[in-house]
């Protein structure tokens, strides 16, 4: 979402929103098949392990991140790739095994229903993607790009602290 978000401030929105769309859209075909086979193979308290060791790493790339100028890596990028592309690596990369990620394959695990959890899952990314697209150059003019992402930094590390608790407990 944040990165469509700061995307969606360089480029053309509606590419930014395609782009987006097209790499949750894998993301997902991914949580709800390779992701459903990690959770039956593993052992319940490994894959609390795994989750743990996930949102500590995304909470230190967040923290190196947080100093970056994301509008200058974005608009460089875009230039580049064009604006579709650039969604699509961006958001592709940052979400690799994150918190929807490993919600999805959880909850596609739990209710043994990877269709209907991956719609839903799918509907609410191209939701946020869309909020995020259209929100974004008004949401960079009250806060700036650097706290949004200490705190995102924070809230992984709870989710970090609380999966590794969970997976000794």
């Amino acid at each position: 979402m944040f990165a469509s978000l700061v995307l969606a401030t360089r480029g053309k929105p509606g590419q930014v929103w395609a782009g987006a769309a097209a790499a949750f859209l894998v993301h997902v075909v991914i949580a709800t098949t390779v992701g459903v086979a990690i959770f039956h193979l593993l052992p319940h308290r490994a894959v609390l392990a795994l989750v743990a060791g996930l949102f500590v790493a995304g909470a230190v790339y967040a923290w190196v991140e947080s100093g970056r100028s994301e509008e200058a890596l974005a608009a460089r990028e875009a230039r580049r790739h064009g604006a579709a592309l650039t969604a699509f690596l961006v958001v592709f990369v940052a979400e690799w095994g994150d918190l929807t990620q490993i919600l999805t394959a959880n909850l596609a695990a739990r209710y043994h229903s990877a269709l209907s959890v991956g719609v839903g899952a799918l509907l609410g990314m191209w939701a946020a993607a869309a909020v995020a697209v259209v929100g974004g150059q008004a949401l960079l003019r009250v806060v700036d790009v650097r706290v949004v992402r200490k705190v995102t930094v924070l809230v992984l590390l709870g989710f970090g602290a609380y999966s590794a608790y969970s997976a000794v407990a």
